[in-house]
This record gives structure tokens, C-alpha cells and sequence, in this order.
């Protein structure tokens, strides 16, 4: 039986050829896109097709519209919004060196928070999610899938709608990224005792406890990560 897909819109793609384009440097933060004319005829499409591709991309905080001026490209990094996000973990090939380390700094200082308020709120389910981690089958794609299924229960658990909101945007790049960091044993044997040692606290009901175990685990995986990129620098 024959699959059909359907083509990307002309708008979709003009998009995504600015994206590429902003992201590459073609276009750098800070300066103006060439006239509206002109940006259509390198994109290959119609100049309603561009308009509809410059609305979104605005909308969503990689560009700066001012009608009978140049279109600014904005400094996204400092102007964007968590559309930008999205669109920069589906992107991994165009992320600065900083990305990962700057997103697990995030997640440390977040993480140790929901998955305290997830105790305290749904004990019996923080509980079980643990239980759930004590056998896992030894590979990095089990482990990376488990880690992000972890992260986005907890902030589930905790009852609080932001946190779910911000690892959505991020759940693919979290299994890549845990694709390399659990290709090491030792990296696994370490995920393995901050799961039993989770499960204990929880069982316990001991928030502070789990949220100081959370802490730790997370800082030290910022140190590993950084540790495993210098090291593929000087190889």
C-alpha cells in the first residue's frame, strides 16, 4: 500500500531557508534582509509566499518588521522567546558549543525543584517512576530515553504547568545528547545508583533529600559532559 506524504508549503520552506540562513550567518543578528523583492526571487517564491514566512518568523522572535523599512534581524538570543528554543533543538547542527552546557545549567537548577514538588504532590507515582528505573537494559538509546521520560514525569508531577512547558521544547535534542552521554559505562553506573538512591529518599518521603541527590547528579553530569567535549576537542 502505496504511503502518501504531503509536499512542504512554499512558505514552510522559505522559512526555513531564512532560518538556516540566519543561523549560518548569512543573515547576521543585527543586520537588515535584503528588500522584499530581491529576497524573493533568491528564495525561488512569490512575494505573498515570503510575506507569510516573515510574519511567522517574526512572531516568533527571529526578526524585527518596521513597514517602509528594512526587516532587522534580531539579536534572538537576547530577544527570542521558547519558539525560538523550539526551532533551535531541531536544529542541533547549527547550536554554539555553549548550548548543552547552558541547557544542563538550567536543567540542574530547575530539576532538583520539580522533582521535590513531585513527592510532595503525587508520592505514590514518584515512587513507582523510580522503581521504574531499577533494571533498565544497559545501553546508551535505553538509558537516554529513560533520563528524558524521567525529567518530563517529574515536572509532570509537580504540578506546576511552566516546568512540562519548557522540556517540551527539548525532548528530541535530550535523547540525542543521551545518545553520547551514556555511551560510557561508568556514566551508566552512576545513573543507576542516583536511581536507587532516588527510590530510597522517595520511599522515604524525604524531599530534601531527593532534591539534594537531584543536585548533585546534575551537576556532576555538567561536569562529565564538558570533561567528554574538551576531551574530543584534543583528540
Amino acid at each position: 500500500m502505496p504511503v502518501w506524504t504531503t509536499a512542504p508549503k512554499p512558505a514552510d520552506l522559505a522559512e526555513n531557508r531564512l532560518l538556516d540562513a540566519i543561523l549560518d550567518g548569512s543573515f547576521p543578528i543585527n543586520s537588515n534582509l535584503p528588500p522584499e523583492r530581491d529576497l524573493a526571487t533568491q528564495l525561488g517564491v512569490t512575494r505573498p509566499t515570503l510575506r507569510e514566512a516573515l510574519q511567522r518568523l517574526s512572531r516568533e522572535g527571529w526578526i524585527e518588521i518596521h513597514h517602509g523599512k528594512s526587516t532587522r534581524v534580531c539579536d534572538y538570543w537576547k530577544e527570542g522567546n521558547l519558539l525560538i528554543l523550539k526551532a533551535l533543538s531541531e536544529r542541533p547542527d547549527k547550536l554554539p558549543d555553549c548550548f548543552i552546557p547552558d541547557l544542563l545549567h538550567v536543567r540542574a537548577a530547575i530539576a532538583p525543584l520539580y522533582a521535590k514538588r513531585a513527592l510532595s504532590q503525587h508520592p505514590q507515582e514518584t515512587i513507582d517512576l523510580f522503581a521504574s528505573l531499577q533494571n533498565l537494559e544497559d545501553t546508551p538509546l535505553s538509558y537516554a530515553k529513560a533520563d528524558q521520560a524521567l525529567h518530563q514525569h517529574l515536572a509532570n508531577l509537580s504540578d506546576n504547568v511552566i516546568y512540562p512547558l519548557l522540556l517540551n521544547n527539548f525532548r528530541k535534542m535530550s535523547v540525542q545528547s543521551g545518545l553520547l552521554y551514556f555511551n560510557s559505562e561508568s556514566v551508566r553506573e552512576i545513573s543507576r545508583e542516583f536511581y536507587r538512591s532516588s527510590l530510597e529518599a522517595a520511599r522515604q518521603g524525604d524531599g530534601d533529600q531527593l532534591e539534594a541527590i537531584m543536585r548533585a547528579v546534575m551537576l556532576r553530569s555538567i561536569r562529565i559532559w564538558t570533561k567528554n567535549q574538551a576531551l574530543k576537542v584534543m583528540a
